[in-house]
């Protein structure tokens, strides 16, 4: 085809033939032609000819998805639908249909939808529109109730389009893409919401780093919707996979993922991932039968650099994955990265593999129960296949975050986590989570920091994007360097996975330890507006404005804090220094009676208070009992009563800590 028109084709449902008539009222009053004509609706050959024609040269496909549309599995639309399902732009929505639960092709759900209730049409969609079709600006359409537009308005059909747009929809014919050029602008045309880091911008420089990707969680497309732990693993292997690309920045699965289940658009998401590129996906399983689709969009201008289909069998689900890796690695290697292809993963069999997924589902909840549960299906996917490295390593973090908890504290744990990361670590050495796990060990378990550090440094050399390795690098540096450097890691943290809230909660902490308590409260106030339930955030903001001197603030921040244990280790601070006293000491006392894995909040009320003793005898229950707390003991604020103490030295001493210095 050489000529495309600038028309845009409305379908609809005949149910909805009111709402579909005011959206086509609206945008021919704004110039712009649309095929739509009800007293037509007769079919026939030849009917059915114009119909298929008119598909064929829109310039813009426009269905019109409703209750109705969702509540018929057939009609016309369908086969309308199903003829323009390789070539979708936009599409609207006259009610309150929901994108995941609408009966539409899978096409359908890969681009931004927009509601127009019952077909009301602002002006902005038009002029939108108009933009889109290369229109002159400035165009007012007519209101819903004028009817069509006199002849002398009426609309010139164009015999070319711009170039643009004659490209994506050539491409979108020919190569079977979808285009979703206006998505994020156009719905924030219509809701008149801001981005979380402020309004609308234009152009590449709106967005991330050129060399830069988020991988979104692949939508679970199964008929039964079961599938959710495999599609969520798909797109973490391929974060994995990614992230060992040198000089290209990747989200972490927890930032990328932070976007599931919510109406958001690709621009979105890339604006405040500050990424340039998404890839996306779904997976449909069925038995034995498997297709996945993936596609690389740029998120500036909306254009798709890449996309596949694959059917496969589940037993070829790591070919899919090194399929996928290395066909983005390659199309972001032509464009920008002069970088090698990704190394294929390790193959093991589909029963471990599929346990191992479901484990990795879990141990994400962090939820008591659902770590215990992952730790056993681990220890089934390592029966089925002892070599299977990763399922090692995760196992290890497991053991980690049970100790953490407060699940174990005789010390087991940890020694279940080395002895994991470190089979890990013989099976695969350039495996980057096994150090990292490993590392961890080391610094909550055994206090080798030196032993630590060298974890962590092979973990950083073969994924220097690792967020969380930068987090541990951060309570490393707390426990053993200055502080202002474990500012820094922290920072790069919330760089790779801006997100991912425990990463700003310790970024915080950092802040106000290092003397900067007004830029730790503005941290921890921009994360309590991404989440408020987050544990620990209300209390740290606390501790930060005790620090700039506001304590009855501080006591609101403790007593707004969403997560008992964390309100509980505040509370008692917060009483006392509001004169709440005996409120306080109440506080205390319930915070003593549920101090297992708590043991060092307890010793830093304890020095707050100003009972010397008690501190030192919950400093030394916290280092026996391997609280991971006590990695924070040097240049702790609530400590301050005891710093000069000479058995503050000795414990630092005892725990291989250099001691505090004015150079920190």
């Amino acid at each position: 085809m050489s000529e495309l028109s600038r028309a845009v084709f409305l379908s609809y449902a005949s149910q909805d033939a009111d709402a579909a008539r005011r959206i086509c009222e609206a945008l021919r009053g704004a110039g712009i032609e649309v095929w739509f004509d009800q007293s037509e609706l007769r079919g026939g050959d030849v009917w059915d000819q114009k119909i298929r024609q008119q598909i064929r040269d829109c310039a813009l496909f426009v269905p019109i998805i409703s209750a109705n549309t969702a509540s018929r599995s057939e009609g016309y639309f369908r086969l309308e639908w199903a003829l323009a399902d390789q070539r979708t732009h936009m599409m609207a929505r006259v009610d309150t249909t929901p994108d995941a639960g609408a009966d539409v092709p899978e096409s359908f759900l890969r681009v931004q939808w927009t509601r127009l209730p019952g077909g009301e049409t602002p002006a902005a969609f038009c002029q939108r529109i108009a933009t889109l079709l290369g229109m002159p600006a400035a165009v007012a359409p007519a209101p819903p109730s004028a009817g069509p537009p006199p002849p002398a308005a009426a609309p010139t059909r164009m015999a070319t389009v711009p170039t643009r747009l004659r490209l994506i929809a050539v491409i979108a014919v020919a190569a079977g893409l979808l285009a979703a050029l206006i998505a994020w602008q156009l719905w924030r045309m219509f809701t008149g919401t801001p981005t979380a880091r402020g309004p609308a911008l234009a152009g590449a420089a709106a967005f991330g780093a050129e060399k830069s990707i988020a991988v979104l969680p692949f939508a679970d497309m199964s008929e039964k919707h079961d599938q959710e732990y495999f599609s969520d693993g798909l797109a973490e292997e391929l974060i994995d996979a990614l992230t060992r690309v040198p000089n290209l920045r990747v989200p972490a699965r927890t930032s990328s993922f932070s976007f599931k289940g919510r109406a958001t658009t690709i621009g979105e998401i890339a604006h405040t991932l500050g990424v340039t590129h998404v890839l996306e996906g779904s997976v449909r399983k069925s038995a034995d039968h498997m297709r996945i689709t993936a596609q690389l969009v740029r998120a500036d201008n909306g254009y798709h650099l890449w996309s596949q289909t694959y059917d496969r069998d589940v037993r070829d689900i790591f070919a899919v994955q090194d399929d996928i890796a290395h066909a983005v690695v390659e199309q972001l290697r032509i464009t920008l990265l002069g970088s090698d292809a990704v190394a294929p993963k390790q193959t093991v069999g589909t029963e471990a593999h599929n346990l191992y997924l479901q484990a990795r589902y879990l141990t994400d909840r962090d939820t008591p129960a659902d770590l215990d549960h992952a730790v056993l299906l681990y220890q089934q996917a390592l029966a089925l296949e002892p070599n299977y490295a990763p399922a090692w390593a995760w196992l290890a973090y497991c053991h980690v975050r049970r100790v953490a908890q407060g699940l174990d504290t005789t010390g087991a744990g940890f020694t279940k986590a080395t002895t994991a990361a470190r089979r890990a670590i013989a099976i695969d050495p350039k495996l980057p989570e096994a150090y990292m796990m490993l590392a961890a060990s080391h610094m909550q378990y055994d206090l080798d920091w030196a032993a630590a550090a060298d974890a962590l440094s092979k973990t950083l050399a073969l994924d220097p994007n690792n967020a969380q390795a930068q987090q541990f690098q951060g309570h490393l540096t707390v426990a053993t360097g200055r502080m202002s450097d474990a500012v820094a890691h922290f920072r790069r943290a919330v760089d790779g996975d801006p997100l991912n809230l425990l990463h700003s909660k310790y970024l915080g902490r950092a802040l106000h330890y290092a003397g900067h308590p007004a830029e730790s409260a503005a941290v921890l106030r921009h994360a309590i507006e991404l989440n408020a339930q987050f544990p620990g955030l209300h209390y740290e903001l606390g501790r930060a404005l005790l620090q700039l001197g506001d304590p009855q603030a501080a006591r609101a921040a403790f007593e707004a804090e969403a997560d008992p244990s964390w309100r509980g280790f505040g509370l008692p601070i917060g009483y006392l220094v509001t004169h709440r006293d005996q409120e306080a000491r109440v506080a205390l006392a319930a915070l003593v009676d549920r101090s297992a894995g708590a043991e060092f909040q307890v010793a830093e009320t304890f020095a707050f208070f100003g009972e010397t003793e008690k501190s030192f005898e919950w400093l030394e229950r916290a280092r026996i009992l391997h609280d991971p707390g006590i990695i924070w003991s040097r240049r702790d604020p609530f400590l301050a009563s005891i710093l000069a103490d000479p058995r503050y030295r000795a414990f630092l001493q005892q725990m291989a800590m250099p001691p505090v210095s004015k150079d920190d």
